[in-house]
């Protein structure tokens, strides 16, 4: 009996103390300040003419509670939280029950986070699972749950939650999918409506009606054990077939997406930015979107890319600045919003060769600069071989210039180049174009074996089309707070690190990859897309087992194309077309109703009549000639020694 009594009071002092323990959490919740949840993560994204691309959580279109359908909050009770108006926040039962089920079971399969959790989560928290951020949703839900209605916070969640294909809030997405308000949705309707925000790219009844359907179906049932409907109404809704429309009244560009998260990652990078947005009270970020450029760069993928499981990666920047003014991650932000723009790094190919021929310019090397082009195993002192191969094993088995060499991307060329500077000058070449990625120098290097960010080699190549200049790639230009003061203000002069005339002639040289003066024993690297050009650009294409890449460029815009599979799957033959194709329709489309613009001549520079596949001077009977440029001074005479000739002495 005395160890009952002993058992009971143990228990008895417990209650107490936890009693005790919620009515102070709760009494500081309601003491403390109220959260301004109209405010919180109103984040408000600009393009670069200052026009809305996208704001915060929502679209502008609140929808009070009174003027969503029952039907809908029906659903959203009974599918996310069904003991919402009974509960303080957090459900003690569904959290053991939870708790019970994913330790059984080994392995989380199931939640018990309530709407004012879920609501928190949208407005205040980023999603990560660290014991900071749980500690801060507890202390944000009761805040918010002393300080605000069950209908207030309902009518807030309804209003911020992502229902996929970029439409957050009940309003935006119900005229999206339906073509209706919410206010007007039958029950079968927002059961279908429901089923999406657990996974958008797996519920959206526009790429998956057959789970949507699957998941609606969960829902109605639900709703029938919660006495929603009966079993009539349930027979009835579930045989139901709905007409989705899945659009917008106004066009579209899904790919945003991929930007305006892009522009967030830049924005926790800045560090006089709170890193929570609650502090803030919303931020207006003023980014260096062209709306045109977006609308270009994501049209050509959808033609050029249609494959389900390719994918692909776009860039075009204002090389002048840094700038980045378009930006795609993927091909369909729905079914996959991983970032390949901003956070993958792929082989780059032939498009790392620029880099090795601008070196060579600077170390003496002019356009007619010959190597013979044939089979070759170099040997080296500790007796390891290497034998890079051509493309399609076609070879010159001739001395050709640099001009032609960059039109054919002949590897052994640029390998012969790569040792005869020494393998480390072209590391350091990439570090000073701002490759940060570790090279090692190894006789690989020149043909793209490592692998690079997009953005980066976008970067980089951004010099070339700014006549030498280093800039810092950026989307953001301005933040500020909701009401109008200036947090940060991007403010950063180019470097030069390059000299101007050398410049010059390399994006000379990069005309060749498309001219058909080099038709030859081998044809330039992007011919095929030579009709569809009607202006000048330097342009380089990169082709790995795994990896597609075009980067091109006039002083106007710097373009970079990357497709390939997120695993790394060998490509099929011919998808370098692909990669060709949307560079040519994206610079083509974004430029159409510009001025053609090219680069002033030097006066250190001179252009000389040559021969395009040897480099020396045109005589009278020769069938193929071409201007090619030189520093005054270097200009060919027909006499210039082949550079394997200087080995074999």
């Amino acid at each position: 009996m005395k160890i009952f009594r002993k058992i009971l009071k143990f228990f008895l002092i417990c209650f107490i103390l936890l009693f005790i323990v919620l009515i102070s959490i709760y009494g500081y919740s309601k003491f403390s300040p109220k959260l301004e949840i109209e405010k919180a993560n109103n984040i408000i994204f600009y393009d670069n003419m200052e026009k809305i691309f996208f704001q915060g959580t929502s679209d502008n279109e609140w929808i009070s509670l009174d003027n969503i359908s029952n039907n809908v909050i029906n659903a959203t009770i009974s599918a996310e939280d069904k003991n919402f108006y009974k509960h303080y926040g957090f459900d003690i039962f569904r959290i053991a029950k939870a708790l019970y089920i994913n330790v059984k079971a080994g392995k989380t399969i199931q939640g018990a986070s309530t709407i004012t959790q879920q609501y928190v989560k949208n407005l205040f928290l980023e999603f990560d699972k660290t014991w900071e951020r749980k500690w801060n949703e507890m202390w944000l839900t009761l805040n918010m749950e002393t300080h605000y209605s069950k209908d207030e916070i309902l009518e807030g969640y309804l209003n911020t939650i992502y229902y996929g294909h970029g439409m957050y809030g009940v309003e935006s997405a119900s005229k999206y999918y339906f073509g209706k308000s919410s206010s007007d949705l039958s029950i079968s309707e927002a059961a279908m409506l429901v089923a999406i925000p657990k996974s958008p790219s797996n519920y959206s009844p526009v790429t998956n009606y057959s789970n949507a359907k699957k998941r609606q179906e969960m829902i109605l049932r639900g709703m029938y054990d919660n006495g929603y409907i009966n079993e009539k109404e349930l027979d009835k809704y579930l045989k139901e077939e709905l007409t989705i429309i899945g659009k917008k009244e106004e066009k579209e560009l899904s790919s945003v997406m991929y930007y305006k998260d892009a522009v967030i990652e830049e924005l926790k990078t800045i560090k006089n930015i709170p890193t929570s947005f609650l502090d803030t009270g919303g931020l207006k970020i003023y980014t260096t979107l062209d709306v045109n450029a977006q609308e270009a760069l994501e049209s050509s993928l959808e033609n050029e890319v249609n494959n389900n499981n390719l994918q692909a990666a776009g860039i075009m920047m204002n090389p002048n600045d840094g700038s980045i003014i378009a930006l795609i991650g993927g091909i369909n932000y729905d079914k996959s919003q991983f970032n390949r723009a901003t956070n993958s790094k792929r082989q780059v190919g032939s498009t790392m060769k620029p880099f090795l021929y601008y070196s060579a310019l600077e170390n003496g090397f002019t356009s007619s600069t010959s190597f013979t082009s044939e089979e070759t195993t170099f040997v080296f002192s500790n007796g390891e071989t290497y034998s890079p191969r051509n493309a399609g094993e076609i070879y010159g088995n001739e001395a050709i210039s640099l001009a032609a060499a960059i039109a054919y991307s002949d590897n052994i060329y640029a390998v012969k180049t790569h040792m005869f500077l020494g393998e480390e000058n072209l590391v350091n070449m990439a570090n000073r174009l701002g490759i940060t990625t570790k090279l090692d120098a190894v006789p690989s290097l020149p043909l793209g074996t490592y692998e690079i960010n997009i953005i980066e080699m976008t970067s980089a190549y951004a010099s070339f089309a700014n006549l030498g200049y280093k800039v810092n790639p950026h989307l953001i230009t301005k933040v500020e707070d909701i009401n109008g003061n200036v947090l940060y203000e991007y403010n950063e002069e180019p470097e030069l690190i390059l000299n101007q005339s050398l410049v010059y002639i390399l994006n000379d040289l990069l005309t060749t990859t498309y001219d058909a003066s080099f038709i030859d024993y081998s044809q330039p690297t992007l011919l095929s897309v030579a009709s569809k050009l009607s202006k000048k650009y330097a342009v380089k294409s990169g082709t790995t087992a795994t990896d597609c890449w075009t980067i091109g460029y006039n002083p106007d815009v710097v373009t970079s194309i990357w497709i390939g599979y997120d695993d790394a799957t060998n490509l099929e033959s011919g998808t370098s077309i692909k990669s060709k194709n949307t560079w040519a329709y994206t610079m083509e489309n974004y430029l159409k109703d510009k001025e053609e613009v090219w680069y002033k001549k030097p006066s250190n520079v001179i252009g000389v009549l040559v021969d395009p596949i040897n480099g020396s001077p045109v005589v009278n009977n020769d069938s193929k000639k071409r201007i090619l440029y030189y520093l005054k001074g270097t200009e060919p005479t027909g006499e210039e020694m082949v550079f394997d000739e200087l080995y074999e002495e």
